[in-house]
């Protein structure tokens, strides 16, 4: 039987074995002969790179500042480029280098220089791969995972190294859980996380581009997929190393129904957002009024759908607000919508003309439709110093501004009344002074 002390021994035999191999090699190092010239070679080479990395940044900002019309995605890639210039030209010199010496010389001669230049274009390529890691701290720690596992392989070590941090573990019964393992499932559910995120963009691209689908369907269609696929990543992420989720479904069930009391107002928001993309009450560009918030509807999230106003501020609101809420959507059915401005004329104005002028400025306004909704005018009151008309219009993008097409309504209603001297009344006081009767 396996007593407690053996995985402690084992992990101490695995710590002295990586101890033996490092002094053998500083032993080697040290000691003059071809291997020590290597090491001393590559430590010229990377000096050399260094210069190197100084003058090629130097001559990539005078070409991109020379230049213009450089799109986002290009300059990305050469700041990219900038940051592991050091390490493509070591990776270079070294390769070239380590070619010349073997035609020339032994080739154990040049061994330590080829290894060099092995990890500096293993470790190059990692880092242009990892790039795809969207998030920053996942892209580090896939980065160095890969980097370290790279140079332990290529060294050769690997298999000890492994084994002492497998050794280094939490045992609960039949519940095993390592370094080596945690390591293991950071960056297999890393590499899968970006798997996933390539094939959900290209995925998320081509429903966007499908017409026949609606826009609050195409959002439902590609959170489903993102969900789907993420999930799908960490599961198989979790599986790949070994990790055992039978055990935790009865934790992960009892914190499930705590965080259920806790973010009642959460979960709330999440099904309202389902709701909203199923029933197609609401979708990307419609035009909504809610309360004192008008503007048209930038994106739908799962928790907040954000509207955008004419002065620019964007506005978060709750999912569950647009559920239960009273909402204006002036682009439901269609995009037709009509707008009533009040104005009054004096009573010695013919009223027939007064209705012909009001239309024909109306049309005459840009965004006013013609057809197939045509501009009318009502009489709507005889009023104590002026006769009431109700001036009706129609617009179809409402996304324009609805303040600013009544504001140039009415001032092509006043130039037109000025032109054919129809007078607009408004509130006269007349003041008497009474004599006084002594």
């Amino acid at each position: 039987m396996e007593t407690e002390e053996e995985p402690f021994a084992a992990a101490m035999m695995s710590v002295d074995e990586i101890w033996f191999l490092f002094t053998s090699f500083l032993q080697s190092i040290i000691t003059p002969g071809w291997r020590q010239n290597q090491v001393l070679i590559v430590i010229g080479l990377a000096v050399v790179a260094y210069g190197l990395h100084i003058l090629s940044n130097r001559v990539i900002e005078n070409q991109v500042r020379a230049r213009e019309g450089w799109s986002k995605w290009q300059l990305r890639m050469i700041v990219q480029i900038k940051r592991r210039m050091g390490l493509i030209w070591f990776a270079v010199l070294a390769s070239a280098l380590y070619l010349v010496m073997q035609q020339i010389t032994w080739p154990s001669r040049s061994y330590f220089i080829g290894l060099a230049a092995t990890l500096a274009i293993v470790w190059t390529g990692i880092a242009y791969a990892a790039r795809l890691v969207r998030n920053r701290f996942l892209r580090r720690l896939v980065t160095w995972g890969l980097w370290i596992y790279a140079t332990l392989y290529l060294v050769g070590v690997s298999d000890e190294v492994s084994e002492f941090l497998d050794d280094i573990a939490l045992d609960v019964g039949d519940f095993h859980l390592s370094v080596l393992t945690l390591i293991s499932a950071a960056v297999v559910i890393g590499v899968l996380f970006t798997v996933a995120r390539l094939v959900s963009s290209t995925t998320a691209s081509s429903i966007r581009r499908n017409e026949d689908i609606s826009p609050s369907m195409q959002v439902l269609a590609v959170k489903a997929v993102q969900i789907f696929l993420y999930g799908f990543a960490f599961f198989m992420g979790v599986k790949a190393v070994g990790i055992d989720l039978t055990g935790l479904a009865v934790l992960s069930g009892a914190i499930g129904v705590g965080l259920g009391f806790g973010l009642q107002k959460v979960v709330s928001n999440l099904v309202s957002g389902v709701i909203i993309l199923l029933d197609k009450s609401i979708k990307p560009g419609d035009v909504i009024s809610l309360g004192e918030t008008f503007g048209w509807i930038n994106a739908l999230g799962a928790r907040y759908v954000s509207v955008v106003t004419r002065d620019g501020r964007e506005y978060l609101i709750p999912n569950e607000d647009l559920i239960t809420g009273q909402v204006v959507n002036w682009s439901h059915s269609n995009d037709f919508v009509r707008l009533d401005i009040y104005f009054g004329t004096s009573y010695g104005c013919d009223p027939h003309q007064v209705r012909k002028l009001a239309i024909e400025a109306a049309t005459g306004v840009d965004r006013v439709l013609e057809h197939p909704k045509l501009p009318v005018c009502h009489i709507v009151g005889f009023g104590d110093s002026s006769v009431d008309y109700i001036l009706r219009f129609w617009i179809r993008d409402p996304t324009g501004g609805l303040t600013n097409i009544r504001g140039n309504v009415y001032l092509a209603l006043w130039d037109s009344f000025k032109a054919h001297n129809i007078s607009i009344p408004f509130p006269q006081r007349e003041v008497r002074l009474l004599e006084d009767e002594a």
